[in-house]
């Protein structure tokens, strides 16, 4: 069978320019300045300190370290493949960001038929790229950066219209994004693995493994998501107390998290001792389980309860879910995505929908209905008045029971995840197409293959081998 070039001499320059003039083209016709940095509507009568810019550029700075540092190092934890993890990053991470604010863009297009850009646009466009950053994970290794791009091409606007149609018409509650970021990423990513399947890396790979330097790297990427993921999971909620609940919540489940996955590593462990790829993923389990729920009145204790259970279900998934769905499923998940984000992500929208059920007057007060907006009476219920009167803005909602939302909740949950697949599959076959420099499976999980390397990059390997070549000869 004839083997196809992986020179990136012609595909990956060829691409790249093809989709900066597509994209500069759009963003002449389309994108312009919102309110808020549109020189032409600032006066002397507008005050520069009440721009949206200082309340949203924290959250923004906070959420690029995780996309550009948090990932980028996570992803570097091969031996031989930290340029891969960290630099297919980099291009993979900037490419869908600059695509995400168009497609996003689309289905926000104000009565000017433009885009108008704000700090908010960065902030929502950087979540469809952590989807695609998370999807990364599925094949890490085994994808050119050439695939990578057309993968982000494709599962952008397929994540971009199922959050527009989950939002506008299933109308749920997501403020940390577990069912539109964490279960569609992991889906789709699945979804891509299953088509690109390989045989014989269930048979194990030589350089599928790390070293002492990458694992300190990626434990340097773990940290970085795990001190800044408070700000990923509040930045779009509503300001004041839901945000403030929000930050508490993640980073009391994110410690809860981190506790437990110390214990159960060296438990699980057969000689009691610390696994440092547990220490660095499952740690982390905690932000995305108390996600659905984490702008509610849950409680610290249930928080830290969520960080718990989410720790557990990634840590057991990780030990045999993965090399089940390997072996059984031909689902190579290389950064046991399923695990952090997919069973985590069903944790974290049950306790949302239990949230939900449970939610009062009682405990909210009238901003329950600013929390859960479509359970707020409808236009013309003399009850909507009466709660205008305590809470000043309020809006007309769908009068929708508890239970009715929890139900459209999981709804969302199914539609997402079907959806996600679906697009994964059909990103999968199309990533198979020739010509898009697949490296063999020889060549998985080598810098060599992609980059000039220096000539000690695999000096980890060269002491191994001289110290086993002296021990047998002693």
């Amino acid at each position: 069978m004839r083997k196809h070039s992986t020179s990136l001499r012609v595909r990956l320059p060829v691409l790249v320019v093809v989709a900066e003039v597509i994209i500069l083209a759009l963003y002449v016709a389309f994108v312009t300045y919102d309110d808020h940095s549109d020189a032409k509507l600032q006066t002397n009568e507008t005050n520069p300190m009440d721009n949206s810019m200082y309340r949203d550029y924290p959250f923004f700075t906070d959420i690029q370290v995780m996309i550009f540092l948090g990932f980028g190092c996570l992803l570097a934890f091969f031996r031989l493949y930290g340029f891969g993890g960290m630099v297919f990053n980099f291009l993979t991470a900037t490419f869908a960001i600059q695509w995400a604010i168009l497609v996003q863009g689309y289905f926000q297009f104000s009565h000017d038929g433009k885009i108008h850009l704000g700090v908010v646009n960065l902030i929502n466009a950087e979540f469809a790229c952590a989807v695609v950053l998370i999807s990364f994970g599925a094949v890490l290794g085994k994808t050119s950066p050439v695939q990578l791009l057309v993968m982000a091409v494709l599962e952008v606007p397929v994540f971009a219209v199922t959050e527009w149609a989950v939002l506008k018409y299933l109308k749920i509650n997501d403020a940390g994004g577990s069912i539109l970021i964490h279960l569609f990423a992991c889906y789709f990513g699945l979804g891509v693995t299953f088509v690109l399947y390989r045989p014989h890396l269930n048979e194990g790979h030589a350089k599928e493994n790390t070293s002492y330097q990458s694992d300190i790297l990626a434990m340097m990427g773990t940290l970085f998501l795990w001190v800044f993921w408070p700000s990923f999971n509040s930045a779009l909620t509503l300001k004041g107390d839901d945000q403030h609940r929000a930050i508490l919540h993640t980073f009391i489940g994110l410690s809860a998290s981190t506790l437990t996955a110390f214990a159960l590593s060296a438990m699980l462990n057969k000689n009691g001792k610390l696994t440092m790829a547990d220490v660095q993923n499952v740690t982390l389990a905690g932000g995305v389980t108390v996600g659905a729920s984490v702008d509610m009145m849950i409680s610290p204790a249930a928080a830290y309860a969520l960080g718990m259970m989410g720790c557990s279900a990634c840590m057991l998934g990780y030990k045999y879910l993965s090399p089940f769905l390997a072996h059984r499923l031909k689902i190579q998940d290389q950064c046991g995505i399923h695990n952090l984000h997919g069973l985590t992500g069903l944790i974290s929208c049950t306790a949302g929908i239990v949230a939900i059920l449970t939610a009062t007057e009682e405990v909210y007060g009238p901003s329950m209905y600013e929390i859960f907006t479509h359970r707020a009476p409808m236009m013309g219920d003399p009850k909507l008045l009466e709660l205008q009167k305590l809470v000043p803005g309020l809006r007309a909602g769908l009068g929708r029971t508890a239970r009715e939302q929890a139900l459209y909740q999981v709804a969302a949950v199914f539609s997402t995840i079907t959806v996600s697949t679906l697009g994964g599959v059909f990103t999968g076959f199309v990533l198979k197409l020739p010509y898009l420099a697949s490296p063999s499976d020889e060549l998985c999980f080598d810098d060599e293959l992609f980059f000039n390397v220096p000539h000690d990059y695999d000096s980890p390997i060269k002491v191994h081998n001289t110290l086993l070549t002296e021990s047998s000869a002693a």
